[in-house]
C-alpha cells in the first residue's frame, strides 16, 4: 500500500519513497507549451508547492521521477535547463534588512548548485546576475519558479508600514525577471494572495494569470476522481457524501476541488475534523470584520465583481476578497452583467462555515467556557424545539458581557453585532443555516434548518425600551414562511428585538405555524 503524503512537498521524495501521487502533469505539459510566464493564486495548504517542486523536476530533466505519469511522454526530455527555485517561506520576516538577507542567500544557495559564485550583494542585482550566468554557463535559458511569493507581505498584514516595505522590496526583486526576459525559458510564481500588478508586479505585465482560468481549475486540489482512482486502497467505508459536505466545494470557474490537506488527514484517522482551518489563524480577518462592523449573515451571500475578487493591497483590503483569496469563501455562481462578470460567493464546505463561526464567536465574545456551554445548550432547545430555553441562552450570554467590553471593542452601535452572535452560534454547531433567505415576499434574516424543524427569524435593533414589538409582525404580514409550507416541516416564528443601550433582548416573541 503507497504512504499518504502527508506534509511532503517535495516531488522526488513522493516519487522515490512510494507516496500516492495525483499526476498533475498533463497541466503541466499545457503550461510549458503554451507561453512563458505565469501566476496562480490558491489558498494555504493546496499542493501549490508541490507544483512548483514538480515543474523544478520536469525543467531539470529527472526523466525517470516521471515514469508512467503524463509528462513521460509529452516533454522534450533532451535539454536540461537550470531552474532557480525561490521560496520566501522561512520563517516570519519582519524587516526590509531580513528580507534582502533572505533573498540573498536563497539565491547563493541556487548558485552554489550549478557551481556559479555572485559577486552582486543587493538582491535584484545578484538575482539579474544570477540568471546571467546560468544561462551563459549551460548555453539555455533559465527557469525561475517562486513560490510563497507574497508570504512577507502576508505576515505583516496587520503592520502596513512593514508591509509596505515588503511589498516595495519585492517588487524591485521581481522586476528582474520582465528585465531578463531574454534569458528566460518559463517563469511561474505562486501564492495565496493576488496583489495589484500596479503595486507589485509593475514592470512585470506579461504575467498569465491562471488563478481563475477554467483549464487550469484542477492544477491543485483533488478531484472526486482523483480521490478514487489514487487513494482506493483507503476508501473502505467513507462515505462520499459525508466527506464532499465537509471537505469539497472550492470553485475556481471548473470541476470543484477538495482540499488535499484535509483529505489526507481524513484517510489517516478516518475523523472529520477541522484540519486545514486549524493550520492557520484567520485572526486578522476576523479583527477586520469587527473594526469595520461587518454583519456576518453577509458572508453566506456576497456578491462582487471581477475586479474585486482579482487583486488588492496593504491600503486597499476588502474584507470579501481577503476571505476569497484566502478560502474562506469559493465561488457559487458567476453571472454576466452587461460587460462586467459578478461572482456569487459562499463557504466551500461544511469545515470553513463551522470553523470560521466558531472563531468569530470567539473574538466577538471573548468568553470561551460559557461560548462552548451555550452551544450545547442551543443545539439542544433547537432540537427539543424549545424555543423560550432558546430566549434564555441569549438574554443570559448578553447581559453576562461587561458594558466595559462593548466599550473597548466599539460594539454599541453595532446593529449587525446582534444578528451576528446568532449567526456564528448556528454556523459553528455546523447547522444549515441560510442568511437574507430570499421569498417572494422579501427576505428572511435567518433560516435555520434542523432535521424537520425549520426556525425563521427576524431582527430588530431599537433604540427605546418601549418601541412596540414588530420583527415577529413583520414576519406574518410578509408571510415568509410560505416558502417552507409542506407536508412534515415544523415551521417555528421567531422575532428577536435588542435594545441599543441595554444592549441585550428587550422582545422575544414566536409562534409555531400550524
Amino acid at each position: 500500500m503507497k504512504k499518504l503524503p502527508i506534509g511532503i512537498q517535495t516531488f522526488l521524495q513522493i516519487i522515490e519513497e512510494d507516496y500516492c501521487y495525483v499526476d498533475k502533469t498533463e497541466f503541466i505539459a499545457d503550461l510549458i507549451k503554451s507561453d512563458k510566464y505565469y501566476f496562480l493564486s490558491r489558498p494555504r495548504r493546496f499542493g501549490k508547492s508541490l507544483l512548483v517542486s514538480t515543474l523544478k523536476a520536469a525543467f531539470s530533466g529527472q526523466k525517470k521521477l516521471f515514469t508512467g505519469l503524463y509528462l513521460e511522454k509529452n516533454h522534450d526530455w533532451s535539454i536540461q535547463y537550470p531552474v532557480i527555485h525561490i521560496s520566501l517561506g522561512r520563517g516570519v520576516i519582519n524587516q526590509r534588512e531580513i528580507l534582502d538577507m533572505t533573498i540573498h542567500s536563497i539565491l547563493r544557495e541556487n548558485a552554489s548548485d550549478y557551481g556559479v559564485t555572485l559577486a552582486e550583494t543587493l538582491p535584484h542585482l545578484a538575482f539579474c546576475e544570477l540568471i546571467q550566468k546560468l544561462a551563459k554557463k549551460y548555453g539555455h535559458r533559465v527557469v525561475v519558479l517562486v513560490d510563497e511569493y507574497d508570504k512577507p507581505i502576508l505576515d505583516n498584514i496587520d503592520h502596513p508600514d512593514i508591509a509596505i516595505e515588503m511589498r516595495e522590496g519585492l517588487k524591485n526583486f521581481y522586476t528582474i525577471i520582465k528585465d531578463s526576459d531574454e534569458y528566460i525559458k518559463f517563469a511561474f510564481l505562486t501564492g495565496v494572495s493576488k496583489f495589484s500588478k500596479v503595486n507589485l508586479f509593475s514592470g512585470l505585465n506579461n504575467l498569465k494569470d491562471i488563478t481563475l482560468d477554467k483549464r487550469y481549475a484542477t492544477i491543485c486540489g483533488y478531484t472526486e476522481e482523483d480521490i478514487k482512482q489514487v487513494f482506493f486502497e483507503y476508501l473502505d467505508g467513507v462515505d462520499f457524501g459525508m466527506l464532499r459536505e465537509w471537505y469539497n466545494g472550492y470553485n475556481f470557474l471548473g470541476e470543484k476541488v477538495y482540499n488535499p490537506y484535509d483529505i489526507l488527514l481524513y484517510l489517516d484517522s478516518g475523523l472529520f475534523k477541522n484540519y486545514w482551518f486549524e493550520t492557520g489563524s484567520p485572526a486578522f480577518l476576523i479583527k477586520l470584520i469587527q473594526e469595520r462592523q461587518y454583519s456576518v449573515p453577509r458572508l453566506d451571500n456576497i456578491v462582487a465583481s471581477e475586479v474585486l475578487l482579482s487583486s488588492f493591497d496593504v491600503n486597499e483590503m476588502a474584507i470579501e476578497t481577503l476571505l476569497f483569496q484566502t478560502g474562506y469563501l469559493t465561488i457559487r455562481e458567476v453571472k454576466q452583467q452587461g460587460a462586467r462578470i459578478l461572482y456569487r460567493l459562499t463557504y466551500p464546505n461544511l469545515e470553513v462555515r463551522m470553523s470560521l463561526g466558531e472563531s468569530l464567536l470567539n473574538h466577538f465574545t471573548n468568553f470561551p467556557i460559557q461560548k462552548e456551554e451555550n452551544l450545547s445548550a442551543v443545539y439542544e432547545a433547537l432540537e427539543k424545539a424549545d424555543i423560550d430555553s432558546l430566549r434564555s441562552i441569549f438574554h443570559a450570554f448578553f447581559a453576562s458581557i461587561p458594558h466595559d467590553w462593548y466599550r473597548k471593542n466599539r460594539l454599541a452601535g453595532y446593529e449587525g453585532y446582534y444578528a451576528s452572535i446568532f449567526y456564528c452560534y448556528f454556523t459553528a454547531l455546523g447547522l444549515d443555516v441560510i442568511a437574507e433567505d430570499t421569498t417572494s415576499h422579501g427576505r428572511i434574516d435567518l433560516t435555520v434548518r434542523m432535521g424537520s424543524r425549520v426556525y425563521i427569524i427576524e431582527f430588530k435593533v431599537t433604540g427605546k425600551k418601549n418601541d412596540s414589538p414588530n420583527a415577529l409582525k413583520q414576519i406574518k404580514e410578509k408571510v415568509y414562511h410560505d416558502k417552507y409550507r409542506q407536508k412534515g416541516i415544523d415551521i417555528y416564528l421567531i422575532g428577536v428585538e435588542f435594545e441599543k443601550v441595554e444592549r441585550n433582548i428587550i422582545n422575544f416573541e414566536w409562534e409555531k405555524i400550524v
